[in-house]
């Protein structure tokens, strides 16, 4: 039985609290180690070391940071596998989705690399008379990152990178159900150079998070999670000076129009509805039928879903187990609720056989239909591989669904009338957008955000927004009287 301890100033940490909590393989639902939970004690002194190791950082050249994180990115690349089997042992999600995570973070790494580039500041000559005025972007200081289970890798990378290549440090504090991803990644920044107490991992819960939203050293905080707890994060770090992005729950839609292509449409539903077992913050969670195309989509829908083989994601499956017993009898009370409600359960994942361990936390692909708004599988984020279908008559009643939807963190639109597509992005209330795409994540020069109850403060993740975000400006107005005079040196310049 494996302890899953911290990471501070390099090197692997006990910590002094006796509190551990089981981590499970969801696939045998058999318990594969202990993780720590760190107490108050523990956290400062991580968020202590995060600080110690803070000016030294800050001060390197933007040549010495990039060449840290062109390293970085170039082991992540070359042993990428290792994580994605990580990742599989803990969360379950299957072994090609696992890949497919670790690959979209390492976009965030590339992006991270053009950081020369993205902190240059403006400069005005002759302001005033022989005064200029330039502007610099300066680092914050450390920083914590509050990771969910459903992407231990990929979530972390959203932030970290762009953080650290701004001249900050990190404290990650993962989800105590797949932890060892963050210590995987710990060992692999020192691999790549990164100075000790650059970046830590504390694990923990609630205890932890509350510290670090109260530690006066922390002065940004990231999270990624459920609406109620992104709420508790973003008004507690706010309410002791941090700067906060909280990216919270969904409610994703996928409408679909009468003209569409309904097989791509099917093969995208099944696609985004039931990737990663639903357990996606940009998951697919209803569908939209608009007009006469209900009966045929969703059959065809079905159709696909039935063909899915669910087990152990070390076998070659297509889909997973849910995360815990506990979040996999959570989803399967949903669909009960569904079907008692009045919706017709098209497809039972309740019934599935899976390929895989009988104690496995198995829940195959779910199809509901005549879901109505006000059945709770259609109001509550389930987040579980149950795909709920509301049929409408008109596009507007479509649009004045989702936009009367508490979240708006993706939707899509399946069309081939440009003209529906083009008033669907311009009128939707809904902070990332796919035409023809079911799951709109920006690629990692864009930003990742969603609007109303999904996203809490007011910068996006990655992109020129978390630039900013693990950034602040400052101005400097300039008059120097007598220039001065180096010596001489014919050799070619380098930077170091």
């Amino acid at each position: 039985m494996q302890t899953i301890a911290h990471w501070l100033d390099g090197k692997s940490f006990a910590g002094t609290s006796a509190a551990t909590a089981p981590v499970t393989n969801p696939a045998t639902g058999v318990v594969t180690g202990e993780v720590a939970l760190a107490n108050v004690a523990d956290v400062r002194a991580v968020v202590d070391a995060a600080a110690a190791a803070f000016p030294a950082w800050r001060d390197a050249s933007l040549a010495k940071r990039t060449q840290v994180l062109f390293r970085f990115r170039e082991l992540l690349n070359e042993r990428k596998e290792e994580l994605a089997a990580i990742i599989t042992a803990e969360h379950g999600k299957v072994l090609a989705d696992a890949l497919g995570e670790v690959t979209r973070g390492l976009e965030v790494v590339e992006f991270a690399c053009g950081i020369p580039h993205l902190l240059k500041g403006g400069y005005t000559e002759n302001a005033s008379t022989k005064v200029d005025i330039f502007s610099i972007r300066q680092p914050l200081g450390p920083v914590a990152i509050i990771s969910p289970f459903n992407f231990p890798a990929m979530v972390p990378m959203w932030f970290f990178p762009i953080a650290i290549a701004a001249g900050n440090t990190v404290v990650v504090k993962p989800s105590e159900k797949d932890p060892s991803a963050s210590l995987w990644t710990a060992e692999l920044w020192q691999e790549a150079g990164l100075p000790d107490g650059v970046f830590n991992v504390v694990q923990g819960d609630k205890v932890a998070v509350d510290e670090l939203l109260e530690n006066p050293a922390i002065k940004a905080v990231s999270f990624v999670g459920s609406t109620p707890i992104a709420r508790y994060v973003y008004e507690n770090g706010t309410a002791h000076g941090k700067r906060v992005q909280a990216l919270g729950g969904a409610k994703n839609h996928m409408v679909v129009l009468p003209d569409a292509d309904l097989d791509l449409a099917a093969d995208a539903a099944v696609n985004a509805g039931f990737g990663s077992a639903g357990e996606r913050c940009m998951a697919i969670s209803a569908l939209v039928a608009v007009g006469e195309v209900a009966d045929d989509l969703v059959a065809r829908i079905t159709q696909r879903a039935e063909t899915i083989r669910t087990g152990d994601g070390t076998r070659g499956t297509d889909m997973g187990p849910l995360v815990t017993k506990s979040h996999r009898d959570k989803v399967a009370s949903y669909i009960d609720a569904g079907e008692n409600a009045g919706a017709t359960v098209v497809l039972d994942g309740r019934r599935v056989r899976a390929d895989g361990e009988a104690d496995g936390f198995w829940l195959g692909p779910t199809v509901l239909d005549h879901v109505t708004p006000e059945m709770s599988v259609y109001t509550d984020e389930i987040f579980g591989p149950v795909l709920s279908v509301v049929r409408v008559e008109t596009y507007d009643e479509a649009l004045a669904l989702i936009n009367a939807n508490p979240y708006g963190n993706g939707t899509a639109i399946f069309t081939n009338d440009g003209g529906a597509a083009r008033r669907f992005h311009n009128e939707v209330e809904v902070g990332m957008v796919g035409i023809n795409v079911p799951i709109p994540v920006p690629m990692a020069y864009y930003s990742f955000g969603g609007w109303k109850n999904s996203l809490f403060g007011d910068s996006h993740a990655h992109g020129i927004d978390g630039v900013h975000f693990f950034t602040r400006t400052k101005a400097v107005t300039t008059r120097w009287l007598d220039p001065s005079h180096g010596g001489l040196n014919l050799g070619f310049p380098q930077n170091h």
